[in-house]
Parts: C-alpha cells; structure tokens; sequence
C-alpha cells in the first residue's frame, strides 16, 4: 500500500498531542480536515489507531505505528530539502540554563555550520520540540527514560562543585566528600523532584535537609543561598560564577560528582549539521578530555551511555 505523508504527519501529531483540536491547530488546518486524514489512513491500514471517547488513546496498532510513522514523515521533510537545495541552518535548543550550557556548545558551534537557536526550558518541553519537528537537535543533560524517537550523545562529563556561603562552617576546606554535606541543607532552583541531579544527589548522599527557590537566574539562587549559613548547592566547576558577596566554591572529591551534558536528536533526521554538530563535539571532547569517567574516582546518577552518531548508523 502507498501512504499519504499528509495523513502521516496528522497522525504523529495528533498521536503527541492526543488530541484533535491541539492537533490540528499546530498543522494550520480545520479539526474536520484532520478527523478525515485519520479516517482515510484508519481506511488504508485496515484498523484503528486512536480510541475516541473520554479522551484520544492510542490503540495497539496506533503504539506499534508511531516510531515508523514519524521516520517517514522525517524522510519526506529531508527528501523536499533535498530537492529544493535548501541551506537552513541547524536549529539547536539548549535547557538546563543555571549550568550555562551554551560555555560547551559555544566550544564548537564555529565548526558545525550556521545554528539557530531556540528557547528550550526544560528536557520535557525540548524533546516535545525535537518531536515535533520544530528544531532539530538540543543539548543538555539527559535522563532517563527518552520518549520513543530520540537519541542522544553523551559529550562532556563536567566536575561539580559544592557552592557555600563563607559562614558555613564547612567554607574553608580546600576540598570536601558530598557525606560531610549530610548535616547541610541542599538549596535548589525548583521542587528538588523535578531536578533530577539533585535528587538523585541528595539520595545518594544522604542528604535529607532541603529547600527550594524559584529560578530567577544563578545571581538571585546563590544571593539567596548565602542568607542562610546551613545552605549549600551543586554548580559545574566551569560556570563563571557571579559576584555574590560571601559565596564559596569547594570541590568535592571521593566521588566526584560529574554533571552529563549531552547532545539529543530526533532519529531519522538527517540535516547534514546535526552530523557535523556530533563530529564537532566529538572532536572538542577529545581534544579536552571532558569524558574521562573513572567509577573508582567519580560519581554519575547512571553510566555514561550514547547512540549511534547521527547519519552513521
């Protein structure tokens, strides 16, 4: 059977929507135009792929058709490219924006062609973009579990610092284990559940005393950090820190923490500047040996892991 791309692509969206509505305003057509797409594709394939009622479900089928479906209509956006010669620029979303994660992805943007960038907040909302089709790659730290139709690479794994006012009592030392930290209150930019570094760090560690701010940039979170002695925080040992009366940066050392910053893409794409992306940071990896990882000296909330670099596999 011949599939009609157009019929495809409303049902990708609407399978990530999971809704008709939102569906088909992202695709600049009328509700009824899209409910006819489904239907026609329903039609051609012999079965359902959404349940309606109380809401819009993915069926059995619907589930087995999604990863495929949005390769094709990948391969059909990369086939038009193609014919039509179009040089568009890499569109690259970053998240995690307290930790700076432009200082790595400026590295090396200079080799991997012309970028555009977007205004990610947070990992939900970049990979809702990569799905989309609305940019083409993100960088950032990954974790666990990735929606179906993602991949990423692991690029640098960065040192982390422990961040104290100089009244804490631990302030002074040249270098400190997260343990000592057990006594201090963990100071973080949101609920502690929704940082999953964090978390698992004060999990690990033992670490039950926490407090939360609101994320109104590094300068205002560690001005407020250093109000309260008790307090401390977790920053890369690389982030230029700003000029906050009384603030302290300590290493941590027996393990060192190590923050995993990662490129992320959608499977299937093949803009050529996403494979120069990968080769780039690839190359500044090495050159600067940001992936040195030794599970004697060093502590990640998982292995380090990655795909396949995109167009090699």
């Amino acid at each position: 059977m011949d599939l009609d791309v157009a019929q495809v692509r409303a049902f990708v969206r609407t399978a990530e929507e999971l809704h008709f509505g939102r569906a088909a305003a992202t695709l600049a057509i009328s509700q009824q135009a899209l409910s006819k797409r489904i239907a026609r594709l329903e039609s051609l394939l012999g079965t359902e792929v959404f349940r309606r009622g109380n809401g819009v479900r993915l069926t059995e089928a619907g589930q087995r058709f999604l990863l495929p479906a949005r390769q094709v209509v990948a391969a059909a956006d990369a086939a038009v490219a193609a014919a039509v010669g179009t040089d568009d620029p890499l569109r690259v979303d970053v998240w995690g924006h307290l930790y700076a994660p432009m200082r790595t992805l400026a590295q090396v943007a200079g080799r991997a062609g012309e970028l555009t960038l977007g205004h990610g907040r947070d990992l939900p909302s970049v990979t809702t973009a990569l799905l989309r089709g609305d940019i083409d790659a993100a960088f950032g730290r990954v974790h666990p579990r990735l929606p179906v139709g993602l991949a990423h690479r692991l690029v640098r794994l960065e040192p982390v610092d422990a961040i104290l006012s100089e009244d804490h009592p631990l302030a002074a030392e040249p270098a400190l284990r997260p343990g000592q930290l057990r006594g201090s209150v963990l100071w973080s930019p949101g609920p502690l559940h929704r940082l999953d570094f964090l978390d698992r760090f004060a999990d690990r560690f033992g670490i039950e005393n926490t407090a939360a701010s609101v994320n109104l940039g590094l300068a205002h979170f560690l001005a407020e950090m250093t109000q309260e002695p008790r307090r401390f925080s977790l920053v890369p040992a690389d982030v230029p820190l700003p000029q906050v009366p009384k603030l302290s940066s300590v290493p941590l050392v027996d393990p060192t923490p190590l923050y995993a910053w990662s490129l992320l893409w959608r499977t299937g794409n093949v803009h050529p500047g996403l494979t120069s992306l990968a080769a780039a940071c690839a190359q500044a990896a090495g050159r600067r040996r940001w992936l040195e990882y030794d599970p004697a000296r060093d502590w990640l909330p998982e292995p380090p892991a990655s795909d396949p670099v995109p167009g090699t596999d």
